[in-house]
């Protein structure tokens, strides 16, 4: 067999044939009306994803850009700021920041662990002298498969009265609800190629009214990233540098497809398929990763006990051309990610869970009757 590849990682994700079909289009000019068209049209789409009136931007780039360009058009040179690092994109950010010369509070929990709200209760209500000019944290931490808790530190964060919210919802957006207005959502930061069902290509910030107000002052060094630029070309349906055509005609198709299914019906999905991989692992004897009740709905992250992670995806891989995702840094080998996200479905996950438990059977490392693992992740996909 060929081209038979399945996609269980959390990005890229698969995409759907009309959403590549529609790449395949022949390009048209970027300063043309109909090119204007477009971007009117995704922009009201991205806004609905987004649940904001605010501004929404595209930019060519990946998740990364996006939360880069969030950091860097809000905040000033030595800027305090608290960062939440319990895994390797809150790792990230925390080298980002201090690339740039801000001065870096670091809020950590053990990799598998949430981030705790209340410790950036304290640090916020501590800093009389408001001197605390942003958190930024992830929502989806995708190296561990835990979902933070973004509304309760956003929450606190808004209480601070000064400080911004800067959130990493690069797996998170598209798969569980993201209420950037409702929870007062500052900057939010996300790529094409997880929920969106696209290929990798597409940056999306958003920002709200405190956010411009704070890019009014920035004085970090920017230029392609420079939000107002597209701020300012977005008002004209339009872009301030060539943007990739094609990924356009992608994204106004694949935000249509999500439209049509409305955004419960989506989060429903992937919260459906989170607790059937969370239950059929189980069932076949394998730890999750994630600390319990704190999962995320776009990748679940296992720790196998006995059993080599990087081997068990080899021969996933090797019998039944399904790509999972391994662990990262020192979670190689000892972790294996099944993603969830994007333009997956019922049979997508009882798939993977029936080929991984089917490799531990032939590794002769079962730990429980066959069919155990697709018994429990089939019960969850029923309800």
């Amino acid at each position: 067999m060929q081209d038979k590849l399945t996609l269980m990682i959390p990005g890229p994700t698969p995409v759907p044939e009309s959403v590549l079909m529609a790449m395949g289009r022949h390009p048209i000019g970027h300063r043309s009306a109909d090119f204007q068209k477009i971007v009117k049209r995704t922009t009201e789409q991205l806004q609905w994803l987004h649940q904001t009136k605010e501004s929404v931007l595209v930019l060519a780039g990946s998740g990364t850009a996006a939360m880069e360009a969030g950091i860097i058009n809000v905040l000033s040179k030595g800027d305090r700021v608290l960062c939440g690092d319990n895994g390797k994109f809150g790792e990230r950010w925390v080298k980002v920041a201090k690339a740039y010369g801000l001065d870096v509070q670091v809020i950590k929990a053990e990799w598998g662990q949430p981030l705790d709200p209340e410790a950036f209760r304290t640090a916020l209500e501590a800093d009389g002298a408001k001197a605390i000019k942003a958190v930024i944290l992830t929502h989806s931490e995708t190296s561990t498969g835990v979902i933070n808790d973004l509304e309760t530190i956003a929450k606190y964060v808004r209480a601070h009265g000064t400080a911004l919210t800067i959130a990493d919802c690069v797996t998170s957006l598209g798969a569980c609800n993201v209420p950037m207005d409702a929870w007062g959502l500052d900057v939010v930061g996300s790529g094409s190629q997880k929920g969106y069902m696209m290929p990798p290509g597409l940056a999306f910030v958003a920002m709200g009214e405190r956010a411009w107000a704070a890019h009014a002052k920035s004085d970090l060094p920017k230029f392609y990233l420079d939000l107002g630029k597209y701020k300012k070309a977005a008002a004209d349906n339009s872009n301030p540098f060539t943007p990739p055509i094609n990924l356009y005609f992608a994204l106004e198709t694949a935000l249509e497809m999500m439209q049509n299914e409305g955004l419960e019906a989506i989060f429903s999905r992937h919260g459906r398929h989170r607790r059937a991989a969370q239950a059929g692992m189980k069932a076949i004897g394998m730890a999750l990763y994630a600390a319990e009740g704190h999962g995320s709905p776009a990748i679940t992250a296992v720790a196998p006990d006995g059993i080599d992670a990087e081997s068990l995806r080899k021969q996933v891989k090797e019998r039944f051309d399904i790509l999972l995702a391994g662990g990262q840094d020192h979670l190689k080998g000892k972790v294996f990610r099944i993603g969830h996200l994007g333009f997956v479905c019922d049979r997508d996950v009882l798939t993977a869970v029936a080929a991984i438990e089917a490799t531990v059977q032939a590794l002769g490392l079962a730990k429980t009757p066959i069919g155990s693992g697709v018994a429990a992740a089939a019960t969850e996909l029923a309800r």
